[in-house]
């Protein structure tokens, strides 16, 4: 199993269980995004506290989150980044582009402020 997805009040946790956030995951994670935002979910938590890794493809799925979440009038919210995946944000200047969070327990505190 590569994601943990949670279905809760007002927002939806996906937990990515692999280490590398890469070509071989990240099209099966933006497929869950897209269903996840068409059954009616605009608020979503992406919790990678346990990647290490994530490339260029990892990324794209990253902001297809934001922008269903976006178009959806609703919060995406990228929490657990480790140093290496925060550096990729950080370069790739993301990092002013994303909503980031230290802990789940700040991603829920922003949703529930926002929504």
């Amino acid at each position: 199993m590569e994601f943990k997805i949670e279905k809760l009040e007002k927002y939806t946790m996906i937990q990515v269980l692999e280490e590398k956030l890469d070509t071989h995951i990240a099209p099966t994670l933006k497929s869950e995004l897209v269903l996840i935002s068409g059954n009616g979910e605009k608020n979503i938590i992406l919790n990678l506290s346990k990647c290490r890794y994530c490339d260029s493809s990892g990324l794209s799925a990253i902001l297809v989150a934001n922008r269903l979440c976006k178009n959806a009038g609703g919060t995406f919210v990228l929490t657990g980044l480790n140093e290496a995946v925060e550096r990729l944000i950080t370069i790739s200047q993301l990092d002013t582009v994303l909503s980031i969070t230290n802990s789940i327990e700040e991603a829920v505190a922003l949703i529930h402020r926002t929504s």
